[in-house]
């Protein structure tokens, strides 16, 4: 915790220790582990940078006669009020970090001038497993603002770990993190488990029927789409601002206007139906009876229809429930509480 402040491990477990006692000496070593001599280094250390003072013969106490009996007894320190003592080293960091960001935005735009009229400035081509992950997660935990996302199959050259890692980082930094899964990436093993578990983080989830690629678009500045080449390796390119990049967020846009958000409920993750893909009232009139062992012909006679007419609504409440099977059809009404 206090590392960004300045202090290094063993230094922390000192400072922290003499935060729970007013006053202490070579007993810290007993307590945090460290050998003495690391201790009175440490201390010593602490009390030039003005993190810790000598403590005074009130803060002392009489108890260190009785402990030390009539040998010399050992400095004890107290610690210097945080407020004080760390204040400086704080201003310290933030404007180093103020520096950085400024050294930050004069190389981006430097670079920028300088490549964004090549081929090479807008596109570059990142191949090999580790190369491709490694700006995966550069995009990802580098947004500020915003993160959209395209999944569609299994993840090949970025572990699904490793990818929820980088998840919960941009979360955590509060990034608008928007996602339209196709529907065979949930075919993946744990991935239900995954998506429950981004979704109740606070990704917002959308489900489409199918996508035309993979992507990952970071702030609006960058996008990461990954390639099919002949070798077999996993490749991808990243696309900075252009055209090109425009065109993709577009789609994205496009693609998540038209998908079905995705909700947890106790028995799992259902993506929530568009007004169109709700049975209607005559098509759940022939679930209902399908469900309870009718024939197709008793359903027509049951409900004065025709084979023909419930083979079709059979059929679409199948299209509906992406089922292969009445047996499949059944089992989602029941999860998506149709009847």
């Amino acid at each position: 915790m206090l590392q960004a402040l300045g202090l290094r491990p063993a230094e922390e477990v000192i400072y922290m220790a003499l935060l729970a006692r007013p006053a202490a000496s070579q007993e810290l070593a007993r307590q945090t582990g460290l050998e003495e001599a690391e201790t009175a280094r440490i201390l010593l250390d602490l009390e030039t940078r003005g993190l810790v003072a000598v403590a005074t013969e009130a803060e002392r106490g009489a108890s260190d006669s009785a402990e030390c009996g009539a040998g010399l007894q050992p400095a004890r320190y107290r610690l210097t009020p945080p407020s004080v003592a760390l204040a400086p080293f704080l201003v310290e960091q933030r404007n180093a970090l103020h520096q950085a960001e400024s050294a930050f935005s004069m190389l981006v735009e430097q670079y920028r001038s300088t490549a964004v009229h090549s081929a090479g400035g807008v596109v570059e081509v990142v191949v090999g497993v580790e190369q491709v992950a490694h700006r995966f997660h550069q995009l990802e935990r580098g947004a500020q603002r915003e993160l959209l996302v395209f999944l569609v199959g299994a993840p090949v050259a970025v572990p699904r770990d490793d990818a929820d890692m980088s998840e919960s980082f941009a979360l955590d930094r509060g990034v608008d993190f928007r996602v339209v899964a196709a529907k065979d990436y949930l075919d993946g093993p744990d991935v239900a488990r995954d998506v429950r578990a981004a979704v109740t983080a606070g990704v917002e989830l959308r489900l489409v029927d199918s996508l035309p690629l993979k992507m990952v678009v970071s702030d609006r500045e960058r996008a990461m789409v990954p390639l099919d080449m002949d070798s077999g390796e996993p490749s991808a390119i990243v696309v900075h601002r252009s055209g090109l990049l425009t065109a993709l967020v577009h789609l994205f846009e496009k693609e998540w206007a038209e998908a079905r958000p995705l909700h947890t409920t106790d028995t799992g993750v259902h993506a929530e139906p568009t007004v169109d893909q709700q049975p209607t009232e005559g098509e759940l009139e022939v679930l209902s009876l399908l469900l309870a062992g009718f024939s197709d012909r008793r359903v027509a006679s049951q409900l004065d229809l025709s084979i023909r007419t419930v083979e079709r609504r059979t059929r679409r409440l199948m299209d509906l429930a992406g089922a292969d099977s009445r047996l499949q059809l059944g089992w989602h009404a029941a999860r998506a509480g149709w009847l």
